[in-house]
């Protein structure tokens, strides 16, 4: 059989806590690795989404100009139309 020497002790099973420790420390390491990637990453994002909102919002303000003008126009047409048509006869 194996003899195990004075210097040997058996290993235990790590604790919960220990695993715990363990796997925030292994993250800790990935972050501080791949920082500068996730950091660009963040900011290709961030400008995506606010190219997005940019975009929104302009057609937006677009679509209320035109749907003034559209009114304005109708305005002018109803005017027209109650004054009838110019003629020599009538103008």
């Amino acid at each position: 059989m194996a003899e195990e020497g004075p210097g040997r002790a058996a290993k235990a099973a790590p604790t919960a806590a220990e695993m715990q420790l363990l796997r925030r420390r292994q993250e800790l390491d990935y972050f501080q690795k791949n920082a500068a990637r996730i950091r660009s990453r963040n900011l290709l994002t961030g400008l995506g989404i606010g190219a997005l909102v940019v975009g929104i919002f302009s057609y937006t303000i677009l679509s209320v100009k035109q749907e003034r003008i559209v009114e304005e126009l109708d305005e002018e047409a109803r005017i027209h139309i109650i004054r009838g048509p110019r003629t020599g006869a009538n103008s």
